[in-house]
């Protein structure tokens, strides 16, 4: 992989002092916390135990799902309230200002340490690049932010997507008039649409932060705050990566495909808004309990052996990090070239059961299956075939956008975080 397609592999100076930080915090805070039992014995010892306790058992609770999360969290908040409460009734209140004071000098540094970074060669900019903008996604922001006029400044041809306009024809005739470099405006299924067109001529692609959700924008460490600034990418500056696309069906999405309940419910205004992280959970919401009609599907599981109890299937452009306590709902990379599947048991448990990763994926039913592609509700006839396609698509980021998903530094647990950290400030 060239060194304009590859995110960094070692870490920057900046990083490593924000690591010796974080580390040089949480012996205070731990020296703090020993300090503090010591000097209020026996109290501070029950003090003690009540706060790990309850930390403790919030971590739990964000790995979980649906109720076990909630009874989890409700725990955590009493036992925290009850450290609290013994800190105040024994006047240690100081003692509390200075390990909060501490735990949040934690938090911040270890946020900077684990930043996502890149360092993208810069690359030419296309000579007749267009955009493709739907004014009425995301509640019009291309409009709002006079998108038109702004790509026009950077000699981007703007193409607005009009009601009676075909997109598929929109972007064929820009491709045939000479477009070099292709960036879409829009939700994410506009973003599928331009980025077929893009790969299948091997055009540079730009993803403008114009949808809803913008989920493709995030994990392409796109800033989804800066419709305007995605435009750069297309200008001197701008940067390049390759990353995957998937299929289903021979169509192509950027994110993911949700199985096993009504397409309608792809519709419902929650399950658009839900994120990723919590979408199995959120379709048991939407279609209730009493939901009749679901495809009854049937595939591979990672064992080999043939499955098909699931209430919802969820097949993703490579996986989403689910229950984790960083960077949970998101990708940590697209370009792995694999695909991530996630399925949760029948109705009624509403959990995630089983996650893994496989190049090509197929579901079969004796009926059409009902599917949510990057949020468009679609039925297709079964055998439903799924693959990864690597390194497909050529990314654009602009120079001042990070060009990686936010979890692509993101630690896996707590002692996976600490590794991490003696790992930085080695410079390893």
């Amino acid at each position: 992989m060239s060194a304009a397609q590859r995110l960094r592999v070692g870490p920057s100076g900046a990083q490593r002092g924000w690591a010796g930080l974080t580390l040089v915090v949480l012996v205070l805070f731990v020296a703090a916390l020993v300090l503090a039992v010591v000097r209020n014995f026996p109290f501070g010892l029950l003090f003690g135990v009540l706060l790990i306790g309850g930390a403790t058992t919030a971590y739990q609770a964000a790995r979980r799902r649906s109720g076990a999360r909630a009874v989890l969290a409700g725990a955590a908040v009493v036992i925290l309230l009850a450290a609290v409460v013994v800190l105040v009734a024994k006047n240690m209140v100081l003692d509390l200002a200075v390990l909060t004071a501490l735990l949040a000098g934690v938090a911040i540094a270890a946020r900077q340490t684990f930043q996502p970074a890149s360092e993208l060669s810069e690359v030419d900019p296309p000579l007749r690049p267009v955009v493709i903008y739907n004014p009425k996604s995301g509640g019009g922001k291309a409009v709002s932010n006079n998108l038109a006029a702004e790509a026009a400044a950077r000699g981007i041809d703007a193409i607005g997507l009009q009601p009676d306009d075909d997109l598929v024809q929109l972007v064929a005739d820009a491709v045939a008039r000479g477009a070099d470099g292709l960036a879409a405006a829009g939700g994410d299924g506009t973003q599928a649409l331009v980025a077929t067109f893009a790969a299948a001529n091997d055009l540079p692609f730009a993803c403008i932060p114009a949808g809803t959700r913008n989920h493709f924008a995030l994990d392409l460490g796109v800033d989804r705050d800066d419709v305007v600034g995605a435009l750069d990418a297309f200008v001197a500056g701008g940067r390049e990566r390759r990353v995957d696309l998937a299929e289903v069906n021979g169509r192509v999405f950027v994110n993911n495909v949700s199985m096993g309940v009504y397409a309608s419910a792809v519709q419902s205004d929650g399950y658009r808004d839900a994120k990723v992280s919590t979408l199995l959970d959120t379709v048991s919401d939407v279609v209730g309990p009493d939901a009749v009609g679901r495809a009854a599907m049937r595939w591979i599981g990672p064992d080999g052996g043939e499955r098909g109890t699931a209430a919802v299937l969820m097949v993703s452009n490579n996986p989403y990090r689910l229950g984790a306590l960083f960077g949970n709902g998101t990708r940590q990379r697209l370009d792995g070239g694999v695909l991530g599947v996630a399925a949760t048991r029948e109705r009624g448990e509403s959990r995630l059961s089983s996650s893994w990763t496989c190049a090509e994926f197929v579901v079969e039913s004796d009926r059409p299956i009902p599917l949510g592609v990057d949020g468009e509700a679609l039925v297709m006839d079964s055998p439903v075939r799924f693959r990864s396609r690597p390194g497909a698509l050529r990314v654009r980021i602009a120079p001042q956008h990070r060009g990686g998903s936010p979890s692509s530094g993101a630690p896996n647990g707590l002692g996976d975080a600490l590794r991490r950290l003696i790992g930085v400030i080695s410079g390893s």
